[in-house]
């Protein structure tokens, strides 16, 4: 039999399948579908819906468009706002889509399909009508999402084929799901196909339920633990009894308050207290608050020493522990002088300069000592970056505070001594320079405030007496050397060494090598030999070494001739140490002509300087010798000015630079030498050489000159002096303006040596040069 065949209008839909016998309501936009709604209103409301391949098509040919679609009746229409229509449709047959025409509106040809006659008994359509009847009812049951009347409208329904096509449309399926079920012309099939989609979204249902059913149990095991966990807490409060959070919430919070923390600290600390409190016990972010917490509480926000303030006492100590170092004492014993009047003076923030080996560590600790301070020493030698000293920020994983903030909770009081070790040999990088962040800690006027930017609160260190120490000066950046009290510690004389060794040295490394103070006795002699032969320093600390160097000699010889005591005379300290390393350099034992002898500051001390001049037959050259400096070349062509524009008056040939050369040498030549100090003496040697006038052998000099003949300051007398004394010299000419240095000499120094202040180089021509007896 031939199916019957209709031109109708048509109109795409998109997500949507309706069955036979469904009744649905869906709003139309587009032109051509509104253009078929109104062609069908016309006719006999009869239209054709067919859904697309992709609902994302906007204007859908044949091929973007399904084969089975489904006949209706417009029961209908309604006009929205927008250019929209919405429509109420109820389905009436399936329709096969034959072909399409698209002009100004869809019109397709379409062939009615109806149900396939099956040749089954009809109980077995009742068993699987049953079947599929029972499965819905559990599916509603699970899901709740047909009403009760929908299942009681389908017992009214005996047709198998419209029964499958109505549970169809209600249930919530897939639109391929929808589209199987509506291709399916066979009953049987249709309704075995609708148990199986039934049962399959049945279990889906009952698995999302045992899911569902299983999240609620945990939220509310969850709820109740928490309802739990507080009831437990108000009751633990009434008891006096906490679990451990709470406990270490309650020890932090009455460690805060033991610490006696300033306003913004304390707050800073209660605020994190929370944080901590609210975060867990075992979250990441826990302990990091823990350990700020620490930093916070372990800092001496309160605690201080009391200052000795018995001068006499604090004297005491300072001179039991060094010997010398007066400017040192003197400075401390000032402060301690005036804290008794002023109970708000701030710490010093004093500058100690000077060779190694002086003991500028070791004073710092016997300050710390007199004054009854806590010490904290911090080296800041190679340190390159900003953080060491300020720290890191806590947004910074792994970050810690700075060593400042460090050493003070190291030091246990807000007043300790801070001692800040090789200020000078500090580097900077691409992360910061340390000395600019030292600025803010040596400056009395601020470092109340210091901010760390682990802490991130204020700092007090207004009370601490920070005490630094460098070799030179040259390298601290100027700034920062302003904010310092400079004091400087120079080396030490013989006597100052003599001492020392026998005071300090000696008993200590008998001590460190567990000897008997009389099973190795050092005569006089022997430390003299042993400084002068052995030692070329300002400080004390390569005698140090060279006595603990005797010391185990000493011990491995006893136990060889199995004697209980040695003692070391000059003779036995070259048989264990071997021939003397080091020949001072000894004055001249005659006056001679060109040959003056000047004086020289070293990194080691000082040392005489003899300086050569020879006058020969010549064009006029001037040579300089003797692994010469810049300043050194400066000096011996203005001493050379001047004596070529004084020539008259120093008795002296007015055409000597034309026919005499004349050769300026240094000896030790391959020590390399500079400093200004040397101008009179070469100006001295030029004119010895050239007037045939002696030089005095038992005089050395040291000045800078300049052309006019004035002589200028110098620097390191103490350790020219000492020089001097140990090279045979008795009479030394200085610079008028270093007078006022004579009252720091050491009395033994003054009672040694004759010193001539001279302010023009004549006097100095006077004093040092002899008439040649002819």
């Amino acid at each position: 039999m031939a199916r019957k065949r209709k031109t109708l209008p048509m109109i795409p839909l998109r997500g949507i399948t309706i069955f036979p016998y469904m009744v649905l309501h869906f709003d139309v936009g587009r032109d051509k579908s509104i253009a078929s709604l109104d062609e069908a209103m016309l006719k006999n409301q009869e239209i054709f819906l067919v859904p697309q391949k992709d609902s994302k098509i906007e204007n859908p040919t044949r091929e973007d468009l399904l084969d089975i679609g489904t006949l209706c009746v417009i029961r209908q229409l309604l006009k929205l706002p927008g250019n929209t229509v919405r429509v109420l449709v109820e389905g009436i047959a399936r329709g096969k889509l034959t072909s399409l025409k698209e002009e100004e509106s869809f019109r397709a040809v379409v062939e009615i399909l109806e149900d396939e006659e099956t040749t089954v008994a009809n109980v077995e359509e009742e068993a699987l009508v049953r079947s599929v009847k029972e499965s819905l009812q559990s599916y509603v049951r699970h899901t709740g999402y047909m009403p009760q009347e929908a299942l009681v409208s389908l017992e009214d329904i005996h047709e198998p084929g419209r029964f499958a096509d109505t549970v169809a449309s209600y249930l919530m399926l897939k639109p391929e799901d929808k589209q199987v079920l509506l291709e399916s012309l066979n009953i049987m099939d249709r309704l075995e196909k609708l148990l199986v989609i039934i049962n399959k979204e049945l279990e889906i249902a009952k698995i999302e339920k045992r899911i569902g059913t299983k999240v609620k149990s945990n939220i509310d095991k969850v709820q109740k633990e928490y309802y739990l966990r507080e009831q437990l807490k108000a009751i633990q409060e009434e008891l006096g009894e906490y679990d451990e959070d709470a406990k270490e919430f309650f020890a932090y919070k009455e460690k805060i308050t033991k610490a006696k923390m300033p306003k913004e600290a304390k707050e800073k600390a209660l605020y994190e207290l929370d944080r901590l409190r609210n975060s867990g016990s075992y979250s990441a972010e826990g302990g990091i608050i823990r350990t700020y917490l620490d930093w916070l509480i372990d800092l001496p926000w309160s605690k201080e020493t009391k200052d000795n303030l018995d001068i006499i006492k604090a004297r005491e100590i300072l001179e039991a522990d060094h010997y010398g170092l007066k400017d040192v004492k003197d400075r401390i014993i000032e402060y301690l002088a005036v804290k008794n009047t002023s109970k708000t003076m701030k710490g010093p923030i004093i500058c100690l300069v000077g060779p190694p080996g002086v003991g500028k560590t070791s004073i710092a600790k016997s300050v710390a000592r007199a004054v009854n301070r806590n010490f904290v020493r911090m080296s800041l030698g190679g340190v390159r970056d900003e953080a060491e000293i300020r720290g890191h920020r806590r947004t910074y994983v792994g970050s810690i505070p700075g060593r400042i903030v460090y050493g003070m909770r190291q030091a246990k009081s807000k007043n300790p001594l801070f001692l800040l070790d090789e200020i000078d040999k500090m580097a900077n990088d691409f992360r910061g320079d340390p000395a600019d962040a030292l600025l803010e800690v040596l400056d009395a006027e601020q470092n109340s405030t210091f901010r760390d930017h682990y802490l991130e609160v204020e700092l007090d260190l207004s009370k601490v007496m920070f005490i630094t120490t460098a070799n030179t000066l040259d390298t601290v950046p100027r700034p920062l050397l302003d904010r310092m009290e400079v004091i400087e510690i120079n080396g030490y004389t013989y006597e100052e060494k003599m001492n020392i060794a026998k005071r300090h040295l000696i008993p200590k490394v008998l001590k460190e090598h567990s000897v008997a103070p009389d099973a190795i006795r050092f005569s006089d002699n022997a430390i003299k030999f042993l400084i002068e032969g052995y030692t070329v320093e300002s400080g004390v600390r390569n005698l140090e070494r060279s006595i603990a160097s005797l010391t185990r000699k000493s011990i491995a010889y006893m136990l060889e001739k199995k004697k209980t005591s040695v003692a070391l005379t000059p003779q036995m300290i070259q048989k264990f140490l071997g021939h003397p390393k080091f020949m001072y350099e000894k004055a001249e034992k005659e006056d001679r002509i060109g040959v003056v002898t000047g004086l020289a500051w070293t990194m080691f001390g000082g040392d005489i300087l003899p300086i050569e001049v020879t006058v020969m037959d010549g064009t006029g050259k001037l040579e300089l010798t003797g692994q010469l400096g810049d300043v050194m070349k400066e000096s011996a062509k203005a001493a050379y000015s001047y004596v070529r524009a004084h020539s008259a008056e120093l008795g002296i040939t007015s055409l000597f630079y034309k026919d005499k050369d004349i050769h300026i040498h240094v000896p030790e030549g391959a020590v390399p030498k500079d400093g200004p100090s040397a101008g009179v003496t070469m100006a001295t040697a030029l004119t010895s050489a050239l007037t045939g006038k002696k030089a005095r052998h038992n005089v050395a000099m040291t000045g800078e000159i300049t052309l006019t003949g004035r002589v200028l300051p110098i620097g390191g007398l103490k350790e020219k002096s000492l020089a001097a004394a140990r090279a045979g010299i008795n009479t030394i000419i200085i610079p008028e303006k270093n007078r006022f240095d004579l009252e720091k000499l050491p009395p033994s120094i003054l009672s040694k040596l004759t010193f001539i202040p001279v302010k023009e180089i004549n006097e100095v021509l006077e004093k040092a040069l002899v008439e040649v007896e002819s």
